[in-house]
Order: structure tokens, then sequence, then C-alpha cells
């Protein structure tokens, strides 16, 4: 295999396209053969040149500033290529003027690696995690700026000191539309996003070391709220006599009985309900958050609810089998909801879900591998979550029965130290 390489610089002046007598300088590099040209953005004479020696001719004051600049240029380009050499990178003319101008992986910097990814993966993400992205990113842009009074900052740089100042500023970040500062999972999300940029930046062999190795993310796991039996019934069986609210409970309710998120219950279409295996109707779907497809059987109360919006006027018109609706107002709505029927929960839609996972299955019987397919989970310690929060609810139960046996127990005491 041949590893010597052949490198030569030259220093030309262009002649050819000569102005007033005055021709541009070049610096032409040569590896094993192939060439690239740097303008030196100077010019000289075409009668002070000396094209044997490829230097200004005679030795007064202009000539000599110009060779010298020509000698620094030459023992800087060197310097380049020998940089490559010493770091094994692949030598090529392209190569030693890419690190030349600062251009090369040496120098990428957090702006690079960040519109590199968002160009990759436009198409790939849905626009919701893009969404996350971009505020990720705004948040870094911010942090640039406030703490080392810049806009960008060579990959080179980041270190484990540069990533706990960035958690600070997050910790302590206090948005313009209000004064409540990031709870610590919504900071950690932020700080697991820009992780990624900084691992992508590794396998494209942008930096070696990982300023993260000595980083642990500390998120705080939460239970999934979820309605209780008798809280979904008040909501199903409320009299509701705004016309948007019902809207808003029927899709809910929906959801509680299929697992699906609000973008999914949104997209469906009549395509989408087919009939399953067992002959009944059933959706089948991909699901837009992971484009994982879906099969689920329809319980009654949804297919009620689809029967309702059968001849719906806008979803007819829309294509859909419910009237569109933004999630910020169904969201809105739902705290109607909640405040009607007397519920104390924050109501979102993505409640359904859980209450799906919980309360409708899980707590039904339901095993944890059917209810992790239903939910169009890929692993199953995902579901196990919602397990945990059934385990919860079985120990708060069987305490409630301790009580009662310790009162009953206390009650027959009493009885027989009374005879």
């Amino acid at each position: 295999m041949k590893t010597s390489t052949t490198f030569s610089i030259l220093f030309w002046a262009d002649f050819a396209r000569a102005k007033d007598k005055q021709a541009s300088l070049y610096a032409r590099i040569t590896v094993n053969g192939k060439r690239a040209t740097i303008s030196l953005k100077r010019k000289t004479l075409v009668s002070d040149w000396d094209i044997h020696r490829n230097r200004a001719k005679g030795n007064n004051q202009k000539s000599r500033i110009l060779n010298s600049y020509l000698d620094e240029t030459y023992t800087f380009l060197f310097e380049c290529y020998r940089e490559l050499k010493m770091e094994r990178k692949l030598i090529t003319a392209q190569a030693v003027k890419a690190r030349y101008f600062g251009e090369d992986d040496e120098s990428r910097s957090i702006m690079d690696i960040i519109n590199y990814h968002n160009e990759d993966m436009e198409g790939k993400l849905k626009w919701g995690t893009q969404k996350n992205y971009f505020t990720t990113q705004r948040y870094i842009f911010k942090f640039l700026k406030k703490a080392y009074k810049t806009t960008d900052k060579y990959l080179q740089e980041l270190d484990y000191d540069f990533i706990i100042k960035f958690e600070k500023y997050l910790r302590s970040y206090l948005p313009e539309d209000h004064q409540k500062p990031m709870g610590n999972n919504t900071v950690m999300k932020h700080i697991e996003r820009f992780r990624k940029l900084v691992h992508l930046s590794q396998k494209l062999g942008w930096i070696e070391l990982d300023p993260f190795i000595n980083f642990k993310s500390k998120f705080i796991k939460k239970e999934r709220g979820f309605l209780s039996l008798d809280e979904l019934q008040e909501i199903e069986n409320k009299e509701l006599t705004i016309s948007r609210l019902q809207m808003v409970r029927d899709l809910f309710v929906f959801s509680c009985y299929t697992s699906l998120s609000y973008i999914d219950v949104i997209h469906l279409t009549e395509d989408n309900i087919c009939i399953g295996i067992d002959g009944e109707l059933w959706i089948h779907y991909r699901r837009e958050k992971t484009t994982k497809p879906v099969r689920i059987p329809l319980l009654p109360k949804a297919l009620s609810i689809i029967e309702k919006y059968r001849n719906n006027h806008k979803a007819v018109a829309q294509g859909r089998l419910f009237p569109k609706i933004s999630n910020q107002k169904l969201n809105s709505y739902l705290k109607e909801i909640a405040d009607v029927c007397g519920i104390k929960k924050n109501l979102t839609f993505h409640i359904a879900r859980h209450t799906f996972a919980t309360t409708v299955t899980l707590s039904n019987g339901i095993p944890i591998e059917t209810v992790s397919k239903l939910l169009g989970h890929s692993k199953i310690s995902t579901t196990q979550i919602y397990a945990k929060v059934i385990e919860r609810k079985v120990s708060d139960d069987m305490q409630k029965l301790r009580v009662q046996f310790s009162d009953q127990k206390n009650d027959s005491n009493k009885a027989y130290h009374n005879m």
C-alpha cells in the first residue's frame, strides 16, 4: 500500500488576467499531483515579479513586505500539511486548503452541527420533535451570548465545565411570558438534545472526546396522571350544553377507550376502520410520533362516538372521522370540563392515553404485553411505568383494607370486654 505523499507549494502571478500592469497573486498547493489554489488577496506589478524565484524582485520596502507575507503563508501552509500528517488524516490539496482557512473538521462549531442536524433531520423527524430541537437551539444561543459574549463556539472547546454552566443557565432562566423557571425534567430534556447533537459530531468525526462522558442526567421520575373509573364516568355522563365542550369531551373519551394521542385521533379517516381478525371493527393506524403500526379493537363506547360524528359536516368536509381542533384549544376546553365535573387534576388530552393504560386495561386484568402492543410501545419497559401506577393503587386499596380490618378487630375487642 502506497503511504508516501508528494507535497509542494508554489506562488504565482496571474499575468493572463493582469489589469493596469498588475497581476493577482495565488498559492498553488499540490499533493500527489492534485492541485488546490488559494487567492492571496495581493497584487504585484508584472515587472516586479520574478518568475524563477516566485517572489517579488528587488530589495525595496514594498518587495520586502510582500516577500515576508509570502514566506509567512508558505510556513502556515506547510504547518497545515504537517498537522494533517501528524493526525494521520487523509492528506489532499483540498484538505490542506480547508485547514488553512479553518474550514476543516478541526474548526467545526456548534452552529455547524446544528445546521447539519436541521438539514439532515428535515423530513425524518416529526414537526413536534423538530420544534423541540429548535427551542433547545435557541437556549444554546442565548447561553453563548450571556456566558461567552459570542454566538458560536468551536466543538473542540466543549468540556464538562461548559455543560455544567449550560445546565445552571437553564435552571435559572426565567421566560419572558411568565416568571416560572424550568422544571428539572425540562432542563434535562434540553441537555439531552444538546448531548445528541454533540454525539452526532463524534459520529461524523468532527470531535474525538465526548464532553458528556462524566455528565449524568438526573430525571425525576413522575407517576403518570390518569383518571379513576369514577372520574372517567363523571366526564362521560355529564350533561354539557355547550357544543364545543361536547365535542372535546367526546374526543377525550374516545382516546380513553382507544389509547390514541391527539394527533392520531385528529388524523383518523374511514380508511383506518377495518375488520379485525375476530370479525369486529378495529383501528388500523400508523402512529404519527413513531410511525409504528398499531391495531386496536374498537370498544363499544369508542364505536358509539364514531357513529355520532359519521355525518358531521365539518368532519366530512375535512375527510376525517372527527372535526379538526387545535391541541391548544382542546386542552383549554378540557380544563373547563374538569371544573364542571369537579375534577381537581390537571386535565390534558394526554391523560386520556394514560387512563386507557391504567383504568381501562391494566386495572381490568389485561396482560401488560397486550397493553404494550395496543399503546404502540417499542419496549415493554415503557409500559411497565403504568403497571407501577397500578401497583400503587393496589397498595393504597390494601392499606384501606388493613384499616378496615383493624377497626373491626377493635370493635370486637370492645364488645368482648363489655360482656
